[in-house]
């Protein structure tokens, strides 16, 4: 799958994917340029309001739903956005 660019406001380059569609929802994956470690990545969900959605046996196309995330789309799922992995404190189990 092709990504899409996005430039958050600290003028860093994110790439974005489109993962685990289901019928009304999708997880976008903002991927930090570093790419040595996933620990950077963020996502958020980009809930859809299609005509689709209301159908539970139909699913999201990942490509079709990057394809519609614009500037104003991915600046507001970016700031809704969190990590993809949280460091535990050594207290808590695994």
């Amino acid at each position: 799958m092709k990504l899409k660019s996005f430039r958050s406001p600290d003028g860093v380059w994110w790439g974005v994917n489109v993962k685990a569609p289901s019928h009304s929802n999708a997880m976008v994956v903002f991927l930090h340029p570093d790419g040595t470690v996933s620990r950077k990545d963020r996502y958020a969900w980009f809930n859809s309001s299609a005509a689709g959605a209301s159908d539970p046996r139909s699913h999201l196309d990942p490509a079709g739903v990057l394809e519609r995330l614009d500037e104003s789309t991915l600046a507001r799922l970016f700031r809704r956005s969190m990590p993809v992995h949280v460091d535990r404190p050594s207290y808590i189990a695994s």
